[in-house]
């Protein structure tokens, strides 16, 4: 299926956004793409957890500190762990330390930057973003390593299936899911870097905002949310095809191959 078939049938309101970097020596030339219908930016606040964690490292005065937050906020995506990397280090900080290493500018949220999760987005920015954490990784970067390793033990509900669609069982992952109070969508999305040798990188991402009009399934959702109860299988019935598609396809048009078993 292609991105017309996928997007065709998308209801009013409905924002999705894809993007892809292939790129590193040796191999052919880079090859970037992306597509998108709706906002030019998005929220997808687990998406930057790895991200973040990545650049607090060298900002953390106690390594087994950092470790303690790090791991989690990667591998089972835990909120608190994320806040405690983002408030001790600093928005700005990380926001600015990023730029520097991957050249992708992000801001603050507006209003109260002590929220990690307001930061807008667009995906070909995560790609790129991630590219270079991949990259840093395989150039011996023992911190990328370090993160990299956290997200190829993302497991469960917590990959929606992202490994098993993109044949790609050695792939790192990061997938994320929320709906404000206030919003009428559920946001769905999901990152993959992909194992390639030397200092190859293949990096796919996914980001979904899918209306979710109906009142007493909004409210439900919410009560779950606020007891701290799964709601990964909402997102998963609501857009967890789409987001599969949206990767399946973009790594599909990136023309990569997938390793023979050896």
């Amino acid at each position: 299926m292609g991105f017309n078939e996928l997007l065709h049938d998308l209801e009013p309101g409905a924002a999705a956004q894809a993007a892809g970097i292939s790129r590193g020596h040796p191999g052919p030339p880079a090859r970037v793409l992306s597509i998108r219908t709706g906002p030019a930016t998005m929220r997808c606040a687990s998406l930057l957890k790895p991200l973040y964690a990545w650049v607090t490292a060298a900002r953390a005065p106690d390594a087994e500190r950092w470790r303690r937050h790090a791991e989690p906020a990667v591998v089972v995506s835990s909120n608190a762990d994320t806040r405690n990397l983002w408030l001790a280090v600093g928005p700005r900080v990380i926001l600015d330390d990023l730029h520097q290493r991957t050249g992708v500018r992000w801001t603050p949220p507006a209003g109260d930057p002590s929220r990690f999760g307001g930061v807008e987005v667009a995906a070909d920015e995560v790609a790129a973003a991630y590219a270079a954490l991949a990259q840093a990784g395989a150039a011996g970067d023992p911190v990328a390593e370090t993160v990299l390793g956290w997200m190829r033990q993302v497991k469960g509900g917590q990959t929606y299936g992202a490994r098993e669609a993109l044949r790609a069982p050695e792939a790192g992952i990061k997938c994320g899911w929320y709906g404000e109070p206030d919003e009428t969508c559920l946001r769905t999305h999901a990152v993959a870097v992909l194992p390639r040798g030397g200092t190859r990188a293949t990096v796919v991402v996914a980001m979904t905002a899918v209306p979710y009009p109906d009142r007493r399934e909004r409210e439900t959702y919410q009560a779950r949310a606020a007891e701290g109860l799964p709601v990964e299988g909402e997102h998963e019935r609501v857009a967890g095809a789409l987001l599969r598609g949206l990767m399946t396809t973009t790594l599909t048009e990136l023309g990569y191959r997938h390793r023979r078993p050896s």
